[in-house]
């Protein structure tokens, strides 16, 4: 006997301001592969210490050279207080200056509304391949002014 497929849907009702973040790091040099395997230590402690509004985080893996994660977040302010603390500031300040061999780009799409996309030292994926190319200066330097444009 066949047992038809269970159906269920996530109820999202006690998350009006729910955030949903994908990251992404691609290798661009041989220096990228041990960068890469580098972020997993922190990566975990992340995932499994979960700071203040972050709901689950889920490892994704693209391709031989391309990985990422899904985080999702009660919030926006509370993905935006964990981006500036450590160890994430920390992490984000030395990437800034030397991204190791690797390429990283992120979407966030809240539920709320607004979606936006940053690419750096990559060409872009998601929503770049489609969208125009913008500049992230003024008020699209950071995400919270690219969700609101």
């Amino acid at each position: 006997m066949v047992e038809s497929a269970k159906r269920v849907a996530a109820d999202l009702s006690a998350y009006p301001d729910l955030v949903v973040i994908y990251l992404g790091m691609r290798v661009k040099s041989w220096r990228g592969v041990a960068s890469i395997f580098g972020i997993g230590r922190p990566l975990g402690a992340i995932a499994r210490d979960k700071p203040d509004g972050l709901l689950a985080h889920e490892s994704m893996f693209y391709s031989f050279t391309h990985v990422g994660f899904r985080q999702y977040w009660r919030d926006l302010e509370s993905l935006e207080a964990f981006t500036r603390s450590a160890p994430h500031k920390d992490w984000w300040a030395r990437f800034s200056k030397d991204r190791d061999g690797v390429g990283f780009w992120h979407e966030t799409y809240r539920k709320a509304g607004g979606m936006e996309a940053i690419y750096l030292g990559m060409e872009p994926v998601g929503l770049g391949r489609f969208a125009p190319a913008l500049q992230p200066v003024g008020a699209a330097k950071t995400a919270r002014g690219r969700l609101a444009a």
